[in-house]
């Protein structure tokens, strides 16, 4: 599509944020001339890797409220700007251009496709039909003001170019330097550390039960006042799982100024409490007398992580249940409701790479994403100090931000 001479936008960045604002901008103004600059070889590489390949694109909680309440930081921000688009909005926009989600059993919502590529191919084609200019392995250097108005964009190996507009969606970064170029125009930045990671500790105790997951358990951190419920994985390092992972978030700077070094206390038969595991454990005592303590059919988690808990009691699988004893009753009741485990660092959350930190929020208009302290400059995206938990949140906050700077910026006249 050709269009005629308009605005000039740039958008420093070629992520889920940066394409919502320029395809959004662009369709609802056809008259503004709009350019993606992209330092890497590929766009919309994060939304390539996520969800293991096939994008998580959004959660199925459409109350803005309840939305809100997934954000460790930006969440009261966001409450209101989801009033104006939320994820229910999300699944209409890509459904109205032929894509359509479906809602899995955590409230995780993906392509019916189960690709990834279905993401990436309607917003290239978006891209393409309101005629965005996209440009990769094009790094913008800096961000220069100018007197009458307006910025002159510093690109590597080029010369300055002039726009009317600037937004910019580069992501997070993980080191406070990266930010530098952003400091010159005048903006602080909270300093980046990680969210979204999996614990790990040295102990070997559970390492050769990698892969089994245990649906309900309940996740505290002893240090901190942290605690999360949900799916535990255990992994070959630690412990992983959407529990650890909504842990790690909350407590993202903490955990940062502990330097990765806590303890941390798993309930594996969550609801129960300390007491009911001991009266189920009587229980089945009585009602298994003649079985071996390796039978059970009360705690619904694998055999194999059941006789681990009888190890690490000092119970032999082969004792009788009508031969254990109140103390071994109390003694196996310890690592089911209260294992501690001490964590020795951490690894990042498969490749999605997300920061806590970045431009803080009091120096951005939410209504329009533009900056306070450099009119016409604008920020979306986990370039601002907002992160979600996992399961679509951080996609959402950047459809969400994307959205409502194009409504302001696809308002400026030619």
């Amino acid at each position: 599509m050709n269009r005629r001479a308009g605005k000039k936008i740039a958008i420093i960045g070629g992520g889920a944020a940066g394409f919502f604002t320029a395809i959004n901008a662009a369709r609802q103004n056809p008259k503004l001339d709009i350019t993606i600059f992209e330092k890497s070889r590929e766009v919309l590489s994060k939304v390539r890797i996520s969800g293991g390949g096939r994008c998580n694109v959004t959660h199925n909680c459409f109350d803005p409220e309840l939305l809100s309440r997934h954000y460790p930081r930006g969440g009261k921000v966001l409450r209101w700007s989801f009033e104006q688009f939320q994820a229910s909005d999300t699944v209409e926009w890509f459904e109205s251009r032929g894509v359509r989600l479906k809602a899995e059993p955590d409230g995780r919502m993906f392509p019916v496709t189960d690709d990834s590529q279905t993401i990436i191919d309607c917003l290239m084609n978006e891209a393409r039909k309101n005629g965005v200019e996209i440009r990769t392995k094009t790094k913008v250097d800096a961000i220069v003001p100018e007197s009458n108005g307006g910025f002159s964009l510093s690109i590597r190996s080029e010369e300055p170019q002039y726009f009317d507009r600037v937004v910019v969606a580069t992501g997070g970064y993980n080191r406070g330097k990266a930010y530098g170029w952003l400091k010159t125009l005048g903006h602080s930045v909270h300093s980046p550390v990680p969210s979204l990671f999996t614990f790990n500790f040295r102990e070997k105790v559970l390492s050769d039960l990698a892969g089994i997951s245990v649906k309900n358990a309940h996740v505290k951190i002893e240090q901190l006042p942290y605690e999360e419920a949900g799916p535990v994985l255990i992994t070959h390092w630690g412990l992983s799982g959407p529990a650890v992972l909504k842990i790690s978030a909350w407590a993202a700077r903490e955990l940062h100024e502990l330097e990765y070094r806590f303890d941390v206390l798993i309930n594996w038969v969550y609801p129960a409490n300390e007491q009911d595991v001991r009266e189920a454990l009587m229980k089945l005592r009585d009602s298994n007398a003649r079985k071996t303590v390796s039978k059970q059919d009360y705690f619904s988690f694998p055999n194999r992580l059941w006789d681990r808990f009888l190890e690490l009691s000092e119970i032999k699988t082969d004792k009788r249940w009508a031969d254990l004893s109140n103390k071994e009753i109390h003694d196996l009741t310890q690592p089911l409701f209260r294992s501690r485990f001490n964590i020795q660092g951490k690894t990042t959350y498969k490749e999605e790479f997300v920061t806590c930190g970045g431009i803080p929020l009091d120096e951005i208009d939410p209504d329009t994403l533009e900056s306070k302290k450099v009119p016409g400059l604008y920020f979306v995206g986990e370039v601002l100090d907002i992160d979600g938990v996992t399961g679509g949140f951080n996609f959402q906050a950047a459809w969400t931000n994307g959205w409502l700077a194009a409504n302001a910026i696809s308002s400026l006249e030619s």
